[in-house]
């Protein structure tokens, strides 16, 4: 199997870290400094990479770090 036919395993849980402190993409751009277009590409599981920059600004404002955001989910059974 080659790498590019394999779909990546990390699962961005953005969404949810927001939720848990009543926060929007808006107000975490605002204290990023990161665009909220970027922002919208992780916490809809559409990024490829991120910047160490955009994972410190965001761990800052939320209080967490790096695998609370980011989680590998397991290979499917098959």
């Amino acid at each position: 199997m080659s790498s590019e036919a394999a779909p990546h395993r990390v699962v961005c849980r953005l969404d949810e870290l927001l939720a848990d402190r009543g926060l929007t993409l808006v107000q975490l751009a605002a204290a990023t400094r990161v665009t909220v277009a970027n922002l919208s590409v992780l916490k809809n599981d559409r990024a490829r990479a991120v910047r160490f920059s955009t994972l410190t600004a965001v761990c800052d404002a939320l209080g967490c770090q790096p695998g609370d955001l980011l989680v590998v989910v397991p290979e499917p059974r098959v």
